[in-house]
């Protein structure tokens, strides 16, 4: 028996990953009482990076706390200077404590806040109440 090998006449080519220049972004806070979510987008919306107090690395209650919530806006401000980005608007969700913790940090990155927006979802009317009590 002999062995034969067999030469591939095609190279795989693969794409060059580019780096993409964003000058100006958003970032979108929701600050929920377990967690703080942290995502960064271009201005179109278009997701450039994330984090999360879990993902910085905290687990259960900690993961609730203002020192979580800075450590994940700190991991996402060093991708947006990566990312050349000098400016962002921020918007902030949810009644959690990493509300303001997550502006302070990004103020300390060095990265310019053109404005701030409250998004907090809240009703106008609410959910039908309960029946009323007969006894």
């Amino acid at each position: 028996m002999v062995k034969r090998q067999i030469k591939s006449e095609f190279k795989v080519k693969t794409a060059k990953k580019t780096e993409k220049k964003v000058t100006n972004g958003r970032v979108y806070v929701t600050a929920t009482f377990n967690n703080t979510l942290v995502t960064l987008t271009d201005a179109s919306g278009n997701t450039l990076a994330w984090g999360t107090s879990g993902a910085a690395g905290f687990k259960g209650a900690r993961k609730a706390t203002p020192f979580a919530a800075i450590s994940a806006m700190e991991k996402v401000a060093l991708k947006a200077k990566d990312f050349g980005m000098n400016a962002v608007e921020v918007y902030i969700k949810g009644p959690g404590p990493g509300r303001d913790a997550t502006i302070k940090a990004l103020r300390s990155t060095g990265i310019n806040i053109t404005m701030i927006a409250d998004v907090t979802p809240i009703p106008h009317n609410g959910p039908r109440p309960k029946k009323r009590r007969r006894v």
